[in-house]
């Protein structure tokens, strides 16, 4: 069997690294390529391009980058082209994603997409879109059949493929870390160079401001990878001059998160990697203003941070654009740092969106999914993800 995986951003990366692992297990001679980074090069896919070239979110920042996406787009979609393979298996990133399945509806191969597009936020429009181009979409939020329910595309959803990563980390020791055994705040800036760029100088201002209230407390900014947590060092050292320190680790989010008192955390995947450890955060995002602009007059959700949308109320506070400043992040933080009803019943709603995501072993439900697809037989069965 062969399948192109296009995987534009990390997360989707780590996501779609565990879902061609667990592909491999039903089929081992599968080969695979396309667009990754190192989770899937080290799960055995061939990168045709890096999702580092990829990484970019808002129209301001996809304008400028249109040149290099557009040779990547092509470049792609002429491998695709040359030898089809079984199945194109998108994984989020529905600009890029949704355009080469328009490319590809005259090429015989099946395309499947693991990780819906937020088309319930914005864009309805590709509701209908979706369901002429795809063979079938596997959803990982419980609420999406729903959304697609009056169209013919098949949908199964099965469950979060965060949920059983960060299980595993909560049934694991602690992890010594430079908090000691007074564990303090976790600054979550992003995983893109542009979020790291406008989120982390207002979250180290915050951070200040904290620290004089609060001698103290101590601070880990948890970087996504090792670009990330140069960026944010040198941004540390060059553009904020009053920051406290800030001890920088990579690779070690959960475990940070399962250990702080509560965090700043940039919206996005971030926000539900927060939720299922349980530690009560704030959320904020800034954009280029024209971005800000057109999403204000699209978006169609009351709040921007996904644990809140599952939620289904400000459970979290958010702030964005111009409402992100220091003295907010500051000010919203503080009532969760200490043993209050606030934090209470924060950690209590955090639970519930827990308990919302499904059981662990979505890879492997997607897994089966996809194999069945592909006419392949599968050897055993999982359980479906609770409702």
């Amino acid at each position: 069997m062969r399948l192109v995986i296009i995987a534009g951003e990390i997360s989707g990366d780590l996501h779609a690294a565990r879902l061609l692992t667990a592909i491999r297990s039903r089929c081992p001679d599968v080969e695979c390529s396309g667009i990754g980074g190192e989770a899937l090069q080290k799960a055995g896919m061939h990168l045709i391009i890096h999702c580092q070239e990829m990484a970019v979110m808002g129209i301001v920042e996809v304008l400028r980058r249109y040149r290099p996406l557009r040779r990547a787009f092509y470049r792609l979609l002429d491998h695709i082209k040359s030898d089809p393979p079984d199945a194109v298996i998108f994984v989020d990133y529905p600009g890029f994603n949704l355009r080469m399945a328009r490319k590809l509806t005259t090429v015989a191969t099946k395309k499947i997409y693991f990780i819906c597009p937020q088309v319930w936020a914005w864009n309805t429009s590709r509701i209908q879109l979706m369901a002429r181009l795809l063979d079938r979409l596997i959803a990982i939020f419980p609420f999406e059949p729903e959304v697609f329910k009056d169209t013919r595309l098949p949908v199964d959803y099965v469950g979060h493929p965060l949920v059983a990563e960060s299980q595993a980390v909560l049934d694991a020791p602690l992890e010594a870390l430079s908090w000691g055994d007074t564990p303090g705040i976790a600054i979550l800036p992003g995983s893109r160079a542009q979020e790291i760029s406008r989120m982390l100088p207002v979250m180290a201002r915050a951070a200040a401001i904290v620290a004089r209230q609060s001698p103290g407390m101590k601070f880990i900014l948890a970087a996504a990878n090792g670009s990330a947590a140069h960026q944010a060092r040198r941004i540390l050292s060059e553009k904020v001059r009053d920051a406290p320190a800030i001890d920088v680790v990579t690779g070690r989010t959960r475990q940070i998160l399962k250990q702080a008192r509560a965090a700043w955390v940039t919206s996005g995947t971030a926000t539900l990697e927060a939720a299922l450890m349980e530690c009560p955060m704030v959320i904020g995002y800034r954009m280029a203003p024209l971005t800000y602009l057109m999403g204000r007059i699209l978006v169609r959700v009351d709040h921007i941070g996904m644990v809140n949308i599952i939620a289904g109320r400000r459970l979290c506070p958010e702030f964005v654009q111009n409402q992100m400043t220091a003295g907010a992040l500051a000010a919203a933080i503080n009532p969760l740092l200490d043993e209050s009803e606030t934090r209470s019943s924060t950690i209590s709603g955090l639970k519930q969106v827990r308990a919302a995501l499904g059981e662990p072993g979505a890879e492997d439900r997607a897994a089966e999914i996809i194999c069945r697809e592909l006419g392949l037989q599968v050897p055993g069965t999982h359980p479906r993800p609770s409702e």
